[in-house]
């Protein structure tokens, strides 16, 4: 299966730039919905900026210009095409905002699958609403031109035709697919998270340095990433706001440990503000 011709991104930040390099580059055209111009240009200098990586490593087969000259932007997805063929929404982890601008593009794009990125928050309560049986997760992983991985959600209204067109959407994306229920933290963010929030709590409690805690996770058991510095990758406020909302609904386990409330308190943000559990300012 080929990647879809018109696709749509709502949401211009790490992830959302993510997806529309990867749509780009696979040959879609892509429509990027954001608040306003200024957030709208911001977006599409964060995508030429990924394509422009990809390029000085020999990643792209086209030239940047090339592909962003198939990138357009509008303001909010209820100026979305109607032509979109899929969606994907990557706005802030919050059902309410993630649920309204869905609803948005399920009236503008009235054929379109339309996939949430979250990573941790129900795809049933996000999908509520007439165009259920078309709405499902699509998690992607940051930054999402390397990560090989998609995860698509799934929820007891979905059509499962659905399904098996965005598994090949993907898949012409050069990603591998899993497919898992509809469940808090899903397959992935379940796992990962607990195994970062151990690690922020081993740090607090003096048990080895950031750098030692991930150099163990990366040399024995073979991690790519340690996940302290996973966690700054991500956004010491996404992990928290994450594992807040597991703590919710799987229990305490996922209480987020003091030092990471601290952390965000601070504006310590991971590589986004320059400072996390490492130095990024250099």
């Amino acid at each position: 299966m080929t990647a879809p011709a018109t696709a749509a991104v709502i949401g211009g930040g790490t992830m959302g730039a993510g997806i529309a390099h990867v749509l780009l580059a696979a040959g879609a055209r892509v429509t990027l919905a954001e608040a306003g111009q200024e957030r709208a240009a911001a977006a599409r200098e964060a995508v030429a900026a990924s394509l422009g990586r990809a390029a000085g490593r020999g990643r792209l087969d086209a030239t940047p210009e090339d592909l962003l000259a198939r990138l357009s932007t509008v303001d909010g997805a209820a100026a979305l095409p109607a032509a979109a063929e899929l969606v994907v929404e990557a706005v802030p982890e919050t059902v309410d905002l993630k649920r309204a601008v869905l609803a948005d593009a399920a009236s503008a794009c009235p054929d379109a699958v339309l996939a949430s990125n979250t990573s941790s928050l129900s795809i049933a309560e996000i999908a509520a609403g007439p165009a259920a049986d078309r709405v499902l997760g699509m998690h992607f992983f940051n930054p999402v031109p390397a990560q090989e991985l998609v995860e698509l959600v799934v929820h007891d209204t979905l059509d499962p035709a659905v399904v098996e067109r965005t598994r090949g959407w993907a898949e012409a994306l050069g990603k591998t697919v899993i497919v898992v229920r509809d469940s808090p933290g899903f397959a992935t963010s379940r796992l990962g998270v607990a195994v970062g929030l151990e690690a922020i709590r081993m740090l607090e409690e003096g048990v080895a340095s950031a750098e030692d805690i991930d150099t163990g996770m990366r040399l024995g058991y073979r991690w790519p990433m340690g996940p302290l510095r996973l966690t700054d990758l991500v956004g010491l406020d996404v992990r928290l706001a994450i594992a807040e909302h597991l703590a919710r609904e799987l229990g305490p386990r996922f209480t987020p440990p003091a030092l990471l409330r601290d952390k965000v308190a601070r504006g310590e943000l991971g590589r986004k503000s320059g400072r996390g559990f490492f130095d990024w300012a250099g």
